[in-house]
């Protein structure tokens, strides 16, 4: 008989356990969500500390208003009703390079630049910065744009970012990726010639690596949090709708034209 071992979930006739533990005596009541979410997907415990760091990065993604993620799943659910988990798909299907996948990007491009340090880890700002410029200009050197870095509305800074900076760092866990976006926040208008804020989405890539999290699993977090948010925009939809007005102001305000003669 062919076995499929796994440490997650396993039910038997009197009991059910989760990660080794007893779901109804040791788990319930006793874990909270977030901390559960990081050892399902580490499957070790986390300490208060990470707890404290992951659930403040799932905070900062929840939510961010009429994003097209909260827009598609209220259009969804509006079209229909009776799937609620069809909305809730629709607005996490939208999460990408431009919105939600921000995360996993800039976790992936300052894991890439430390890898390729050879010299490791600074041992001091000077360092960092040192690292950052290399980075950044070997970025602009190859026309790539440096994830995490510019927000289309928190032009003169992102309050989500000193804040996990200041999480991190009261528990001791600002480690290499930290370091290494902070520098880059310090260093890119050298570069670039202009200054960008350090964008949320960015500094919660670079705190989720820090934590050693898996970084093919870093979107799927950011995807996590936008779940509650989502569950948020439903409920809101049902309470106040809007999603019939934003389909009728598209509908009833549309202009035919003829097709473009190239078919582009």
């Amino acid at each position: 008989m062919t076995e499929y071992p796994t440490a997650l979930g396993a039910s038997s006739l009197n009991g059910i356990t989760l990660l080794g533990q007893d779901l109804a005596e040791d788990v319930m009541g006793k874990v909270g969500f977030g901390e559960l979410a990081f050892w399902l997907a580490t499957q070790r415990r986390p300490t208060p500390g990470q707890t404290r760091v992951f659930e403040a990065v799932l905070a900062a993604l929840a939510d961010h208003g009429f994003t097209p993620t909260a827009i598609t799943a209220r259009l969804t659910f509006l079209s229909a009703p009776d799937s609620v988990q069809g909305a809730l798909a629709a607005g996490l299907l939208g999460g990408g390079s431009r919105f939600l996948g921000v995360t996993e990007d800039c976790g992936r491009f300052l894991h890439e630049a430390l890898s390729a340090a050879a010299d490791g880890h600074p041992a001091d700002e000077a360092g960092w910065d040192e690292l950052a410029l290399a980075t950044v200009r070997s970025a602009r050197e190859a026309r790539t744009k440096i994830p995490g870095l510019g927000h289309h509305v928190h032009k003169e800074g992102d309050p989500r970012t000193p804040r996990l900076f200041r999480i991190a760092t009261e528990e001791g866990l600002f480690g290499p990726h930290l370091s290494l976006f902070a520098a880059i926040g310090r260093v890119h208008p050298q570069v670039l010639g202009r200054t960008l804020p350090l964008n949320g989405a960015g500094v919660c890539g670079a705190a989720l690596a820090d934590l050693g999290l898996p970084l093919e699993l870093l979107r799927a977090f950011a995807l996590l949090a936008r779940t509650a948010g989502l569950i948020g925009q439903l409920a809101e939809e049902i309470r106040t709708p809007v999603a019939n007005d934003i389909f009728l102001s598209v509908d009833l305000n549309n202009r035919a034209v003829p097709p473009s003669p190239h078919g582009a």
